[in-house]
């Protein structure tokens, strides 16, 4: 191969856009108190449901509930659409004691549609109003 040609593929190699991180939709998100929703690992797509009147999303193959302070409901650039538009940040933390071995999850956002609000204020029995 020549230098030249050798050049030019070095040249377009370097100048070949990079794939966007999954995590950049999530990277402009601030809970209700201000703080970033996502620590570039707790943010991911999350289905969701509403059972006796409480929000769910299932993370970590379990349904878990989501505080409703919690609750943003919007529609995410770049959204691939495969959750109905459910996106949950957040951790948990394994206990360490022998008895108690289930997770303990901490929301630090849930991402709910904009057309999911409507179905919460039926939740609250405010629908229509």
């Amino acid at each position: 191969m020549s230098s030249r040609t050798a050049l030019i593929c070095v040249v377009l190699i370097t100048n070949l856009p990079l794939p966007t991180e999954a995590h950049d939709i999530y990277s402009h998100l601030r809970s209700p108190r201000g703080e970033s929703c996502c620590d570039d690992r707790d943010c991911r797509p999350a289905p969701y449901r509403v059972i006796a009147g409480h929000w769910q999303m299932f993370v970590d193959r379990r349904w878990i509930d989501v505080p409703d302070d919690t609750i943003q409901y919007r529609a995410l650039p770049d959204d691939q659409g495969e959750t109905g538009g459910g996106h949950w940040c957040g951790f948990s933390i394994t206990p360490t004691s022998e008895e108690d071995r289930e997770p303990v999850y901490t929301t630090r956002c849930a991402i709910l549609p904009p057309q999911a609000a409507e179905a919460d204020l039926g939740r609250l029995g405010m629908a229509g109003q």
